[in-house]
């Protein structure tokens, strides 16, 4: 089973930009989808990004697209998250999975994906106003 560990997160004001990332060991992540999720206290987890490591297609939350990129690194295997022009609004724990899938909701511009199996400790995304 992949492990995987993110790392990034931290307290910055409004407009600034951050860039975790999400490196896997155990196994690589050939053929893999890896997701990134947020969730803030009380609320539900919802997926904020995804990306095929083997085609690198990639699904964003309406909400982050234009300001929120998602990329991987086959031979680092790890997947990045970069965000800019953040807002209070992302404030949240941030986590990557894999073992799960995405797909496109036409229509939309958002995307659904399945239960992922394996997931790291998250990292806390703070953004201050």
């Amino acid at each position: 089973q992949v492990q995987l560990v993110e790392s990034g997160g931290g307290l910055v004001q409004a407009g600034s930009s951050l860039k975790l990332s999400c490196a896997a060991s155990g196994s690589t992540l050939d053929h893999m989808f890896v997701g990134w999720f947020r969730q803030v206290p009380g609320k539900l987890r919802e997926g904020v990004s995804c990306i095929s490591v083997s085609d690198s297609r990639t699904y964003y939350l309406p909400s982050v697209k234009g300001r929120f990129t998602v990329s991987r690194d086959n031979d680092k295997k790890t997947v990045y998250l970069e965000m800019k022009n953040l807002k209070a609004e992302d404030t949240a724990i941030y986590s990557c999975a894999t073992e799960g899938e995405c797909f496109p909701a036409r229509g939309s511009g958002s995307f659904y994906y399945t239960d992922f199996a394996s997931w790291g400790q998250g990292t806390q995304v703070t953004v201050s106003t």
